[in-house]
């Protein structure tokens, strides 16, 4: 039996429980994410339909009932792997939290946890991860505050507390590891981190790749081709992911979209718009009002 198409909708919105979080409630059939990274572990559970996506060098595959983690800063796609698409909730929990977390579990200083590329199928954690979603969620949308228990129908603030504990710690010890460090650092690296900090420096300086490649003693086109090989994208993508990840603190804050467009080297309000959309689904209106 065929299903019905999922439509492109999302909605950004936030918790007092997951302080600094973005959470997401997403279904998507059209839309495409380009390349891109955050600055927080994506933890998403497939509540319907499958979605594929690029990462660490491979395709994958996650469909319902899957918890495909994606790692900090680490570059990714996303796509509907099956016709009608995908429905999904997902946290963007902050390094520090979920580092936190690791450490209390094992009572000791840990080092940051990091999660193999391959999709989770594990139906039990699908189903804490999305229970704690949901209450926090249902809770969010009751306008109760951790400070308020006046509203004896808001969802139990305990409840979605404990299962969004439940949920992480339990995806923390299952499948939780440390990062593998290379045997051997690659002698170029170095050179990549300088591009980096030319980059990064001042979003709005314009800049050539001839720059680039002239800080670091290379040509134009090995310049180039070294920084695409070490980071997955090429100089002028990378900047504009970065500009889009500094652009999140000022809209929060409710800097204004045209300004916050300014501020970090884009063209005007609707260069921003086109490239915040491709990465997170909504304008940046619609994400900054969550």
């Amino acid at each position: 039996m065929a299903h019905s198409a999922f439509r492109d909708y999302a909605r950004y919105w936030r918790s007092p429980l997951l302080p600094g979080a973005e959470l997401l409630t997403a279904e998507y059939h059209d839309h495409a994410f380009t390349p891109h990274w955050h600055d927080a572990y994506t933890v998403p559970v497939i509540e319907e339909g499958a979605e594929c996506y690029r990462y660490s060098g491979a395709h994958h595959v996650a469909q319902a009932g899957s918890v495909p983690v994606i790692n900090p800063g680490e570059l990714h796609t996303g796509a509907r792997a099956v016709d009608e698409g995908w429905r999904y909730r997902v946290m963007y929990v902050p390094v520090d939290y979920l580092h936190a977390l690791a450490n209390e579990i094992a009572g000791s200083a840990q080092p940051l946890p990091w999660f193999d590329a391959e999709v989770i199928r594990d139906r039990d954690l699908a189903r804490r991860v999305s229970r704690a979603h949901l209450l926090m969620e249902t809770h969010a949308a009751s306008g109760a505050t951790p400070d308020s228990s006046a509203r004896t129908d808001s969802p139990d603030l305990l409840a979605a507390e404990a299962a969004l504990i439940d949920a992480l710690s339990t995806l923390l010890v299952r499948y939780g590891r440390t990062r593998a460090t290379p045997l051997l650092a690659s002698s170029h690296e170095p050179r990549v981190d300088v591009m980096k900090a030319l980059l990064a420096a001042d979003l709005t300086t314009p800049l050539r790749v001839a720059d680039l490649a002239q800080a670091i003693g290379l040509s134009p086109f090995h310049a180039s081709r070294l920084f695409t090989q070490a980071t997955g994208l090429p100089p002028h993508a990378w900047r504009t992911q970065l500009r889009l990840q500094r652009a999140l603190a000022p809209l929060r804050a409710g800097v204004a979209v045209a300004d916050v467009a300014a501020a970090h080297g884009f063209t005007d309000q609707s260069h921003f718009t086109r490239h915040f959309r491709r990465m997170f689904g909504v304008p940046p209106g619609r994400w900054q009002t969550a």
